[in-house]
């Protein structure tokens, strides 16, 4: 007979608990963690085109920071708050994967 190694896990959705089972996969995963507001990183991987900031520069709410080329699409990252340019992580022409710190402020 073989020995089942299985741990069960407890999720709860809407209020209900289940007993269920989980794949290593699931196990590994990476967990979820809260955004950071003052790191801004990239949603899908692509190719920085153009960077319109330098550090300690002052920005307002809705400023263009940088130029990203994904899929054949330029999207222009703006600036979430007022803020300063702490740090700028990419170069023009660099090849990013997704959920790459670009731009960091303080």
């Amino acid at each position: 007979m073989e020995e089942n190694n299985s741990k069960y896990q407890v999720f709860v959705v809407n209020s209900v608990r289940y007993l269920t089972l989980t794949t290593t996969k699931f196990d590994k995963r990476k967990k979820w963690q809260k955004a950071d507001p003052k790191e801004i990183r990239s949603i899908i991987p692509g190719s920085v085109i153009e960077i319109f900031v330098s550090p300690g520069q002052e920005l307002k709410e809705g400023e263009v920071l940088l130029t990203l080329d994904a899929m054949k699409m330029y999207t222009k990252v703006e600036m979430p708050f007022d803020g300063v340019i702490k740090s700028i992580n990419v170069i023009k022409g660099d090849r990013i994967p997704k959920d790459t710190v670009m731009i960091t402020i303080e």
